[in-house]
């Protein structure tokens, strides 16, 4: 009878495939995070961990770019030394084509139903769960309510409201009011894709009739838009929208903290993003969590990414963060200053598409730029300078196969 009861606790833990290990452990994951991001992980999320399972945490700070070739390197010399990533999701194909990362697949019991699906069913290659969500990241709009205050003009929730309000904007002030981000770079693509994805287009292929839709209307936008676009990014446009330079932009939720927090700009607020002729779009960035092949504490590592995905921790870096949550549930924290953001935020989630999952995105980066350049700031004829890119896009991506 004793042995029977032993057997059936022994069954209960092992319930999601996750076995037991000894105490003592160290395990290893690498990030690229911030200075404070460090900080309230090895002061606010560690130390519970560590206590729990009597094992210690190793960080180490890879940046985005490097870390494939790192974990190639390692992988590939039977010398891992990593056990859980925090991806840019960006680039995660690669991960899976070099066999890299562990098969999620039998663990998916680790992602609790009050995680969004949306963020899961991307991250599936080939019928097979290779990563789960970490921390998403989704563009916001956001807009000066001294402008945009409910009579006299209105937040834009179409293509043709936005338009109309940029053109009425750019006719009272003289100049626009209305910025994207027009860096000419990976700022310019995603906001490219939205436009893209909403008009029911696909980025990859570039000359479809989703993208013609997409960049015809960016061309007659772009008249309109502050001069402030060509210089406007994830870091500047806070700038701009903090000083009043423009009343109207997408950007990352870091803006919440800058613009409201740090400049103390109340005037400020948000939503989730307008519709184009196929509805809303937004794209999810943001890392996601992926346990090395060759990991030597695959079961350590597969508990500590069920713990940062529990409503626990995802509520803590909500409120030391405001870092955007994968399940909703994590929301109890919000300053009530944030807490308009966050629903924002939230909703533009609902809306989100993840990036193609492909080994070539730096060509579909570089001739997104090259046809926004041409086609929106130079005016230059849509359908044949898309059919010009597309071709070398294409030819790109096939050699990279």
């Amino acid at each position: 009878m004793h042995h029977t009861v032993c057997a059936t606790c022994v069954l209960l833990l092992f319930s999601l495939g996750i076995a037991r290990f000894s105490s003592g452990e160290t395990l290893s994951m690498s990030a690229s995070l911030g200075e404070n991001e460090w900080k309230v992980m090895r002061e606010k999320v560690f130390p519970t961990f560590e206590t729990r399972e009597n094992c210690r945490i190793r960080a180490v700070n890879i940046e985005a770019g490097d870390t494939l070739k790192k974990i190639e390197v390692m992988h590939r010399a039977n010398r891992m030394s990593i056990d859980l990533l925090l991806l840019d999701n960006m680039n995660l194909a690669p991960y899976v084509e070099k066999r890299l990362v562990l098969d999620l697949t039998k663990y998916q019991a680790l992602i609790d139903p009050e995680v969004d699906e949306s963020l899961v069913k991307p991250l599936t290659f080939n019928g097979r769960l290779m990563f789960v969500p970490g921390r998403p990241n989704v563009q916001i709009t956001y807009y000066n309510t001294d402008v945009f205050n409910g009579s006299n003009s209105t937040i834009p929730e179409t293509w043709d409201e936005l338009l109309e309000a940029a053109k009425r904007l750019k006719a009272a002030y003289k100049v626009g009011k209305v910025a994207m981000h027009g860096t000419l770079d990976a700022n310019t693509t995603t906001q490219v894709f939205e436009f893209i994805t909403a008009a029911g287009g696909e980025i990859t292929t570039l000359n479809d009739a989703g993208s013609v839709r997409a960049f015809t209307f960016l061309q007659e936008l772009y008249t309109y838009l502050s001069p402030e676009t060509k210089k406007a990014n994830w870091n500047t446009t806070n700038k701009f929208l903090s000083e009043e330079t423009i009343f109207l932009a997408r950007n990352w939720p870091v803006g919440m903290q800058v613009i409201v927090k740090q400049n103390q700009k109340t005037n400020i607020k948000a939503y989730a993003t307008w519709a184009g002729p196929a509805g809303r779009a937004t794209m999810i960035g943001g890392d996601v969590i992926a346990i090395t092949k060759r990991s030597h504490n695959k079961e350590l590592a597969l508990k500590f990414a069920g713990y940062l995905m529990s409503r626990e921790v995802q509520t803590l870096l909500v409120t030391e963060l405001g870092w955007p949550p994968i399940r909703s549930d994590a929301l109890g924290s919000v300053p009530e200053r944030q807490q308009g953001f966050f629903k924002a935020i939230m909703e533009a989630l609902r809306y989100g598409h993840y990036r193609p999952a492909i080994m070539g995105w730096s060509a579909v980066d570089k001739y997104v730029n090259l046809a926004f350049k041409d086609i929106v700031m130079d005016g230059r004829d849509v359908q044949t300078t898309l059919d010009t890119y597309a071709r070398d896009l294409q030819e790109e991506l096939e050699w990279l196969k």
